[in-house]
């Protein structure tokens, strides 16, 4: 007897719509409207306003068709956050030519250029929430080919999943942190390259050796005014990590230790912890203020020391 072929799931609309496997609608707009259409409007809204700009309505709007009309194709704005964010992600890059196959390090670094450009391109894509394993297929084609950047090494499976988890999270975290900046220097109306020159202004009117000695030594050595781009750097040490891990594994060693366990719910639910942990916040508040307060007696004791005559 043959084997019988898995059951088609059941899936909500977006998904199915990504998959290519949703009933079209049966009234509706003549050929004008179309899901891609749809999308395609979406997609330009948000690069030009951010996500939180797109709703159904004023996609609706901006096609010259009813609300009520983009219901007959998308059903919900969440199927709609869907399809944008499989438009926005597209393919992944083909593999470099000049890259060996067994580069996973190189593999992995092209890919993830790959993705910051994405982010830098579509902001909004990192408003949209994750909400566990990819199952539309360009989200899927992604893992697919980081998972193939380390095919050639002794890892597991599983330890092949957590590399990706760790390098894409730190390239999501320097996404947010690049955006952040240029959203600054939107909302302030000037060039990114003003905002920099104007925190290094005060890092070096206000950072002294004897407030701050260590990070008055980086003012002075330029690492805040420098060309170097620290989130390179960050990556990199990401990459020798799981290095280190893989040559560990190819010399045999087991492979990562259990989960830490979640905090039992009893624990966080025990007065006595709550009360603790308040005290802490307590006095952790009280740190801040009587530092603020010694910064400005040494602030006033220095411009006084300033005004004595010699």
């Amino acid at each position: 007897m043959s084997a019988q072929p898995p059951a088609e799931p059941d899936l909500p609309r977006g998904i199915a719509l990504a998959w290519g496997v949703a009933a079209n609608p049966q009234r509706g707009p003549k050929r004008e409207m179309s899901i891609e259409r749809i999308v395609d409007a979406a997609v330009e809204i948000a690069d030009a306003e951010g996500l939180g700009a797109v709703s159904m309505s004023r996609v609706a709007q901006s096609l010259g068709y009813t609300t009520m009309s983009l219901y007959r194709y998308v059903t919900a704005k969440d199927d709609l956050l869907v399809l944008m964010q499989e438009q926005g992600i597209g393919l992944p890059p083909e593999p470099d030519p000049d890259l060996d196959p067994t580069d996973w390090r190189g593999r992995l670094r092209s890919i993830g250029r790959a993705q910051l450009e994405l982010h830098r391109h579509h902001p909004w894509l990192l408003d949209i929430p994750i909400e566990g394993t990819p199952v539309t297929p360009n989200n899927l084609a992604w893992m697919d080919a980081m998972l193939d950047a380390l095919s050639g090494t002794p890892l597991d499976q599983g330890e092949r999943v957590a590399v990706i988890l760790l390098v894409t999270g730190q390239l999501r975290w320097q996404s947010l942190i690049e955006r952040s900046y240029e959203v600054a220097a939107d909302a302030a109306g000037i060039d990114p390259q003003a905002i920099d020159d104007g925190r290094s202004a005060v890092l070096d009117a206000f950072v002294t050796a004897e407030e701050f000695p260590a990070v008055r030594l980086a003012v002075d050595a330029g690492v805040f005014a420098g060309e170097e781009d620290p989130f390179a750097f960050g990556l990199e040490r990401v990459l020798d990590g799981v290095a280190v891990h893989i040559a560990e594994r190819a010399a045999g060693a087991p492979a990562a230790g259990p989960p830490i366990p979640p905090e039992p719910d009893g624990v966080t639910a025990d007065k006595r912890v709550r009360d603790a942990r308040k005290a802490v916040k307590e006095a952790e508040k009280r740190l801040r203020d009587a530092r603020k307060l010694e910064r400005q007696a040494v602030r006033e004791a220095r411009a006084k020391a300033g005004r004595q005559p010699d």
